[in-house]
């Protein structure tokens, strides 16, 4: 279907210009439009779909798996994490060392500790930790296509929210509604108090 000129246009990702080859450009003209249209924005950051049965595999996989984990695993309070001490690399190299003293150096473990315990922690951090080192990838993973899927959702949102905007400007019939409630979402910066009058000098 032909495409009406506009000022500035491209055909086929290139600028057209008077005396172009592409086209012989007149005034009110039209050239083919050889670009299919879009569903979305250009930028479209991803375009994927899941089967009803692939989505049924994945929440089978996801509630097997937290049923296993049901009774093991702990959850804590935002202020409870924070009180922890922060375990990274040096924090496990050094507990190596300590795990090495401790079983060639059995006299100088005090006596308040409870060895057998320590022993559980250990196994359990051994056991959950190579789960936890494949579960992550997964995790930032979903994360991060979940955030490109709303980045596409958001850009559209802005485009309707921008021609919804336009249109109210315009005085089209049931704009006004949309955009006064949609505007919401950017209240802007709030108007600043006048400055109180100065006080007249003291006599």
């Amino acid at each position: 279907m032909p495409t009406e000129l506009t000022w500035d246009m491209q055909l086929n990702g290139s600028a057209l210009s008077w005396d172009s080859a592409d086209a012989a450009l007149t005034w009110d003209g039209s050239v083919t439009n050889h670009i299919p249209n879009k569903p979305m924005a250009s930028d479209n950051r991803i375009s994927l779909e899941i089967t009803p049965a692939k989505k049924a595999a994945i929440v089978a996989a996801v509630m097997a798996l937290k049923t296993e984990l049901q009774g093991i695993t702990i959850n804590l309070t935002l202020e409870e994490r924070q009180s922890l001490p922060k375990v990274a690399d040096k924090t496990l190299a050094f507990d190596e060392k300590c795990k090495a003293y401790m079983a060639s150096r059995a006299d100088l473990v005090p006596s308040f500790l409870d060895t057998a315990e320590l022993a559980k922690d250990r196994k359990l951090v051994d056991d959950l930790l190579p789960c936890l080192r494949e579960i992550a990838p997964i995790c930032e993973g979903l994360e991060d296509t979940i955030s490109l899927a709303y980045t596409d959702i958001y850009v559209a949102d802005l485009a309707f929210y921008q021609n919804v905007k336009q249109a109210a400007k315009r005085g089209i019939s049931g704009t006004d509604t949309i955009y006064d409630d949609l505007k919401e979402r950017f209240p802007g910066r709030p108007k600043a108090e006048p400055a109180p009058p100065p006080e007249p000098p003291t006599p």
